[in-house]
């Protein structure tokens, strides 16, 4: 679920598409409800909530990361890049990055950090 009007949602979902997934988008004005839904706590949500093989993608998640996730099948909800972090996939700015880290969410709503990554978003794409 992402917004219509959000530009950088729809760049990570080429990012995606161009790491080998299939992406089917539904666009809604709020997807809070979906996050929500998906049990993705407020404190860390973003513009747009996927979800892959079970697991709810919050946000701007580098695709290796997806693919370590469905490999590792942790008992969870999914992963989290709350805000928008400059650098990572779908919010590439030429000359700024910063450093982000994807979080791993329990099911108690609980996260931990699952990745650091230094915010090179050429590093991203596959």
């Amino acid at each position: 679920m992402k917004n219509p009007n959000c530009g950088c949602c729809g760049v990570w979902v080429e990012r995606m598409r161009e790491a080998g997934f299939i992406v089917n988008v539904q666009e809604m004005a709020d997807t809070s409800e979906v996050a929500s839904a998906a049990g993705i706590p407020a404190n860390l949500r973003s513009c747009h909530t996927a979800k892959v093989e079970g697991y709810a993608i919050e946000g701007h998640v580098p695709a290796e990361d997806i693919r370590t996730l469905i490999a590792l099948k942790p008992d969870a909800v999914g992963l989290a890049v709350p805000g928008m972090p400059l650098g990572s996939p779908g919010m590439e700015v030429p000359g700024r990055a910063e450093t982000y880290q994807v979080v791993l969410v329990a099911k108690d709503g609980n996260h931990r950090v699952f990745a650091t990554h230094k915010g090179t978003a050429d590093a991203h794409v596959h």
